[in-house]
C-alpha cells in the first residue's frame, strides 16, 4: 500500500509505517495514532532543541576565574559623594576570549557596585573608594576589589601648623620679648591648624573614562 495522508493535519505517513498500522487497526485509528506521534515527536525534537541552545549558550557565556577584565567606567566616581552599595556601570575595553571562544566584546555593558567608601577628614583620614564588577552583558560575575586613596596630609597640615608657629614665635619675640615669644608660637601654630583645617580634606575622584581591572573570582 502506498500512502495516504491524515486528513485532519495533512500529515503524509510513510509506506512502511501505513502497513504496519493498518495491520493492526482500522484505517481511521491508524491515522490518529500516526498524527498523535508525530506531533509527540515534533514537541519533543522541539523541547531538545532549546535545551541544546541553551547549553550551549550558557556555557559560552561562563568566564574562567581568573579572567582579568578591563573596563572603562561611565561616570566619575568620589569618596565626597559615594555610597556603599551604590551601582555604577561602563563598557568592556577589550574582547574576553576563553578556550578559544570570544565571550563578551569590547564595548558590551559592565556594572558594578561601590563596596566601601571613606570620606576624607580635615587633618587627617584621606578619602577612599573600593569597587566590584557585578555583572558582564547583563550575566552575574564576582571579582575582587580596586581600591583608590586620595593623598596623605599629614606632612602638609605639619608644615603649615609648624610654619606658622615659627612665624609668630619671630613676630612675638620682636614684639614682647620671650613672653610674646610665647604668645605668637601659640598664635601662630592656631592660625597654621586653622589654615590645615580649611584646605587638609583629600577626597578621591575617579574620572569617568578610567581604566580599571578587574579579576574574576566566579560567574553565574
Amino acid at each position: 500500500m502506498g500512502q495516504f495522508i491524515a486528513e485532519d493535519s495533512g500529515i503524509k505517513i510513510p509506506n512502511a509505517a501505513a502497513h504496519t498500522l493498518l495491520n493492526h487497526f482500522p484505517e481511521e485509528d491508524a491515522k490518529r495514532i500516526w498524527r498523535d506521534t508525530h506531533m509527540k515527536l515534533h514537541r519533543i525534537g522541539f523541547v531538545c532543541m532549546l535545551l541544546t541552545a541553551w547549553s550551549l549558550t550558557a556555557g559560552a557565556s561562563r568566564i574562567p576565574e581568573g579572567s582579568h577584565v578591563t573596563v572603562r567606567l561611565g561616570h566619575s566616581l568620589s569618596s565626597a559623594t559615594a555610597t556603599a552599595g551604590e551601582a555604577w556601570h561602563g563598557t568592556l575595553t577589550s574582547d574576553i576570549v576563553a578556550g578559544g571562544k570570544t565571550i563578551a566584546k569590547a564595548g558590551d555593558p559592565v556594572a558594578g557596585k561601590v563596596t566601601y567608601v571613606n570620606r576624607s577628614g580635615r587633618l587627617h583620614k584621606p578619602g577612599a573608594l573600593s569597587l566590584r564588577l557585578t555583572s558582564i552583558n547583563g550575566e552575574t560575575v564576582y571579582s575582587s576589589r580596586v581600591s583608590r586613596q586620595g593623598k596623605g596630609h599629614t606632612k602638609s597640615n605639619a608644615t603649615k601648623i609648624g610654619g606658622g608657629a615659627a612665624a609668630g614665635a619671630v613676630i612675638g619675640a620682636i614684639a614682647g620679648g620671650g613672653k610674646g615669644a610665647a604668645i605668637g608660637t601659640l598664635a601662630g601654630g592656631a592660625a597654621g591648624t586653622g589654615v590645615a583645617a580649611a584646605t587638609g580634606k583629600q577626597e578621591v575622584t575617579i574620572p569617568a573614562e578610567s581604566v580599571l581591572t578587574f579579576t574574576i573570582t566566579g560567574s553565574k
